[in-house]
């Protein structure tokens, strides 16, 4: 019990830290591009979402209480449609952030149409919602049973909530590997790998010295800040979420048997696919170590933030200009009033 309330309590701690990130980007200068900010920001509500109905309501408060309410009717297939509505919305977030930074750096009139934060608020709420739409068909992949339970000398019955292994939740749940990771995947390394090409060709058409002078105006390196911030976290989602996909490919192949038993770990696929979920629940945590890694401008405002001394020396050099700026007019001002033509109309 111990461990699991552990569990837990991490769990509660990473959503905090996600929606500490959205404060950081949202409303901390982290010299990002307003579009960056949008994505990034959407990014880290929708994992909140993900690690609250995965981490901690399915996994971590499954082991702490023994008869919990999602496995009743209709919560058991509400909690498996946000699961996979979350999973969808975090993974397409980042897919569409990736064509989005594609088709700016190729076309001047997606550049200007992108570059209007109300339209990139749309896209994002239009991929979250196509996500929920395409996991409507998961509530029904599980149903609920009636068990017996003894319980103090007392024979009591209780639902839980199972994975229905039928045809249509066979298919529905190989659709949905797919959709979170064979598609996306393959889409990330395509316009990534289109998006290094780019520059490089881009930066073959100036010398060393235009290509200084470039780095330094502020448009460009913020753009060259938002595209490591892109790489950092698609490849990242890559790496974590590969081996769910590769190891659930192989357990609805070469494993996918009526006899099989998925708790028994002296079979190594069973630890290897166990490991492979912790790590894809892991990339939804690790976005603020990420921008602490990449973003210099994160790393600063969040020095900023966690240093009382500097924050209090901005609000004094603020108050300082500010009031050296109401002592310059008001002196400007008694300057004018001692005029002599002023005191010869007086």
């Amino acid at each position: 019990m111990g461990k699991t309330a552990h569990l837990a309590d991490f769990d509660k701690e990473q959503v905090a830290v996600n929606l500490f990130t959205f404060y950081m980007i949202r409303f901390r200068k982290c010299e990002m591009s307003e579009t960056a900010i949008i994505y990034l920001s959407a990014l880290a509500i929708v994992d909140c979402f993900y690690l609250l109905w995965v981490a901690l309501l399915d996994l971590s408060l499954s082991f702490l209480l023994d008869h919990p309410f999602w496995h009743a009717y209709p919560w058991c297939g509400i909690l498996t449609f946000l699961e996979y509505g979350s999973l969808f919305s975090s993974t397409w977030i980042v897919v569409v952030f990736t064509i989005e930074r594609y088709l700016v750096l190729r076309m001047t009139k997606v550049k200007m149409h992108f570059s209007h934060s109300k339209a990139t608020v749309r896209i994002i709420l239009a991929v979250v919602l196509l996500c929920h739409l395409v996991a409507i068909p998961d509530y029904w992949i599980n149903s609920v049973t009636m068990f017996n339970y003894t319980t103090d000398g007392e024979n009591i019955t209780l639902p839980r909530c199972f994975y229905e292994n039928t045809m249509f939740s066979t298919l529905v749940v190989w659709i949905n590997t797919f959709i979170s990771g064979g598609i996306p995947f393959t889409l990330i390394i395509v316009f990534n790998s289109l998006i290094g090409y780019h520059l490089t060709q881009a930066s073959k058409m100036f010398t060393k010295e235009q290509q200084r002078i470039i780095k330094g105006v502020t448009t460009k390196g913020m753009v060259r800040r938002t595209i490591l911030l892109l790489f950092t976290v698609s490849f990242t989602f890559v790496a974590l979420c590969l081996p769910r996909f590769v190891t659930y490919c192989i357990l609805r192949t070469a494993y996918n048997y009526p006899d099989f038993n998925r708790d028994d770990y002296n079979l190594s696929i069973n630890v290897f696919g166990d490991i492979a979920i912790m790590l894809q629940n892991l990339n939804s945590t690790t976005n603020f170590l990420l921008y602490c890694m990449v973003s210099k401008g994160f790393r600063q405002e969040l020095r900023n933030l966690l240093k009382p001394n500097t924050r209090a020396k901005e609000l004094g050099s603020h108050f300082t200009q500010t009031t050296m700026k109401v002592f310059s007019v008001t002196g400007s001002k008694m300057h004018r009033s001692r005029d002599p033509v002023d005191v010869v109309h007086n």
